[in-house]
């Protein structure tokens, strides 16, 4: 939503809703490669004309099409970019009116009385055991794990 955001405001409000269509369309698809087609067709529509906006959307290119690098499972959580914002306004929300008013020590057991608080009604992740996986740096590609890659390239 950010990105799409700052790449609609180099564009007129008479363009906007065909060209969050196209961004739509990228983020929205199932390969890679349909990803990236869409991703040149975005570009060529509006690169002579807006090239403030293109140049926001592809100066981004490789991070907005990382996703597709993970278990498919995992790309709820990949696409947002508020993620860290939103499971912490809670505690900032509440921290901020508290400002001043308490000591150090204080705030931070606030704080962390806040999270355990918050903490029952955060999401649990989908499909978590794939994180293990994630973290030790098996390669996902379209979000099917890559078994043996120098076997496919050669295919």
């Amino acid at each position: 939503m950010h990105k799409s955001g700052n790449v609609l405001n180099y564009l007129p409000k008479s363009s906007q809703p065909k060209a969050k269509e196209g961004l739509h369309e990228i983020w929205k698809a199932e390969t890679r490669d349909r990803a990236e087609r869409a991703f040149d067709r975005w570009l060529a529509c509006y690169q002579d004309k807006y090239p403030k906006a293109a140049g926001c959307l592809s100066r981004d290119r490789e991070e907005l099409l990382a996703f597709y690098d993970f278990p498919a499972k995992h790309w709820t959580y990949l696409c947002t970019t508020n993620v860290i914002e939103s499971a912490f306004a809670t505690i900032r929300h509440r921290s901020s009116r508290a400002k001043g008013c308490v000591t150090r020590k204080t705030m931070l057991s606030m704080i962390y009385k806040i999270g355990m608080s918050a903490e029952k009604s955060w999401k649990r992740l989908r499909c978590f055991r794939q994180l293990g996986k994630v973290i030790e740096g098996v390669k996902f590609r379209d979000s099917e794990e890559v078994i043996n890659e120098n076997s496919r390239e050669a295919a």
